[in-house]
């Protein structure tokens, strides 16, 4: 017998709606098979049969969340907002995230801001070196955990009791905690906030997409790795961003080869065996932002919490990451010295 699949007729459009609804508030656990409170079918859907929450669900409010106008005011003072996604795990995601946000903010006149939405696997604080800190909470909101005067971050670790703690929420509640992050955090006046997302096409990213219809996103940026078994789940980010209508500012190529710190010389350690990211971007009509090697070095940066970006600047892997960051905001309009603050 095949598995199961909740919803499985459902558009991205109608799940969109559904992950921005405000969540009824139940009486008993959500059954396996539950299509979510927030969904069309709540209530209605076989696996509702006898669920002491049937009730509920059925007489929820159907409508848009009320809270979106207030995130899109939230939002109002920040100039790009930028998704960093990929369908497989393990590209280096949140790496590239942190040395995008880095890259923005070695530029003094810029101010940037870090959103973790991987509420299962909050690596960010780690990468930034602020992992010890907590949320502060002031009379205008929450404030991000600052890493310098023009860099903050907000992930659900500050919030942990302790930092091996396992976050084990299903998709509602990680949806409201993500509006959380967009509603009731203090992110003022910013040039970039950089989104880092989990792997897949789920809960998460259907929260941001939602929340963020009014505000409006810049784009996406998409991680793959050189190898088709990363490919193949990146080509199905690319027909998410389509169907759910997020434009893709363009495709970086992650872990390209691997540059030797001792001679610089650059080998293939993941090899293409059909093209890579090039190609794949080729084949699909979006930007090719470009590709960066392996260092050794940037584990040991992101495992420090310090800038890879700031510590090497002359390394081939810096090189290549500085060319990604400028064809980013060239896909922006922004222009080059504004992005890194060179001539």
């Amino acid at each position: 017998m095949a598995p199961y699949l909740t919803s499985p007729l459902e558009s991205v459009d109608s799940a969109l709606i559904s992950a921005t609804k405000a969540a009824p508030a139940l009486v008993a656990p959500e059954p396996e098979h539950c299509p979510g409170p927030e969904s069309n079918l709540a209530g209605q859907g076989d696996a509702c049969a006898g669920c002491p929450n049937q009730a509920i669900c059925a007489s929820a409010p159907k409508g848009p969340d009320p809270d979106v106008p207030l995130i899109t005011q939230r939002l109002a003072g920040i100039s790009h907002k930028i998704l960093v996604l990929s369908g497989k795990g393990g590209v280096g995601k949140s790496t590239f995230t942190t040395m995008l946000a880095h890259a923005f903010a070695s530029n003094p006149s810029n101010t940037v801001g870090i959103m973790d939405t991987d509420i299962c696997g909050p690596s960010i604080p780690k990468m930034m070196g602020v992992e010890s800190e907590t949320i502060h909470v002031t009379s205008t909101g929450w404030e991000p955990v600052w890493v310098s005067d023009n860099l903050g971050v907000m992930s659900v670790q500050f919030m942990l009791p302790n930092r091996d703690d396992a976050v084990i929420w299903r998709g509602a509640k990680k949806n409201g905690l993500i509006k959380q992050f967009l509603k009731d955090v203090e992110w003022g006046v910013m040039d970039y906030l950089v989104i880092d997302t989990p792997p897949g096409t789920s809960d998460e990213h259907l929260s941001v997409n939602g929340y963020l219809k009014e505000s409006g996103v810049d784009g996406a940026v998409l991680v793959t790795t050189p190898q088709e078994v990363a490919l193949l789940d990146v080509r199905k980010e690319i027909d998410f961003c389509r169907k759910a209508g997020i434009r893709i500012l363009g495709l970086v190529e992650n872990m390209s080869g691997f540059v030797c710190p001792k001679c610089t010389h650059t080998s293939e350690i993941f090899r293409a065996t059909t093209g890579g990211g090039r190609r794949l971007a080729q084949e699909t009509g979006i930007p090719f932002l470009g590709a960066v090697p392996l260092d050794s070095r940037i584990g040991m940066a992101c495992d420090f919490g310090e800038s890879f970006f700031d510590n090497f600047p002359d390394s081939p892997t810096c090189r290549a990451l500085k060319e990604v960051v400028r064809n980013v905001g060239s896909e922006m309009g922004v222009k080059a010295e504004d992005v890194l603050g060179e001539e």
